[in-house]
């Protein structure tokens, strides 16, 4: 499992989740599979097909940006995490997530905040952070990719509806570009209202998110993930 979107001032954030074949080598993973950050765009299209085909199951879940202002980042991608799990059509046995938090297993007491609600997990296996786990396990680095692709896909999308942002180009993320439109036009519906850069300027636009794609992207020069056990 794997996140993509945390950083952007646009879009949603989304999750990915990967079952790989039980029996997975090196020598019957995909070819360029690995972190998506260290593909580039090109490659990672041109390896979906491949990567979601060779997955068991797959599934990509999205928190919106409304999500994202009202229950803050922690709650947005436990809800993009939750939709990619309830998206499955067979459960995982257990899960490895990219970095240092847990973001499928219910919380304790002691990270409940006034007025916030977590979600109910769709998941109650194990569940074991790795932090770099998309260069290091192939599950993690499949979920990395896909995730990249569906939202980026996305992102390119809603570049037809607010043209002046660049969203296929940035897909959300900051840019000189993105930061000029900002300066000029305010935000469209698709922003994140409460980020700190963003959250003085006028709101503006139209738009919309979808909250969960199914089976239909992987990145460059660090060497293939092994297997994570």
């Amino acid at each position: 499992m794997d996140e993509v979107g945390r950083g952007a001032w646009a879009g949603p954030v989304s999750v990915g989740v990967a079952l790989i074949p039980a029996k997975a080598t090196k020598r019957t993973m995909p070819r360029w599979l690995r972190d998506s950050k260290q593909l580039s765009e090109a490659r990672r299209e041109s390896i979906f097909e491949s990567v979601g085909a060779w997955c068991v199951d797959w599934a990509v879940g999205h928190a919106t940006p409304e999500e994202c202002d009202r229950w803050g980042m922690r709650i947005a991608l436990r809800l993009a995490a939750q939709r990619a799990l309830a998206a499955l059509d067979r459960p995982p046995d257990a899960l490895l997530v990219d970095g240092p938090l847990d973001l499928v297993s219910e919380p304790g007491a002691e990270h409940a905040e006034p007025g916030q609600r977590h979600p109910k997990p769709a998941f109650t296996g194990p569940v074991h952070p790795v932090v770099g786990g998309d260069a290091r396990c192939a599950s993690v680095a499949a979920a990395s990719v896909l995730a990249k692709v569906v939202r980026d896909r996305l992102m390119r999308e809603e570049s037809e509806h607010f043209p002046a942002y660049a969203f296929e180009q940035n897909k959300g993320y900051p840019s000189p570009v993105h930061q000029m439109a900002l300066r000029g036009y305010g935000l469209s519906s698709i922003h994140r209202r409460s980020w700190s850069y963003v959250a003085a300027l006028p709101w503006h636009g139209n738009g919309a998110t979808t909250l969960v794609e199914t089976p239909r992207e992987l990145g460059e020069r660090s060497a293939e993930p092994d297997d994570c056990d």
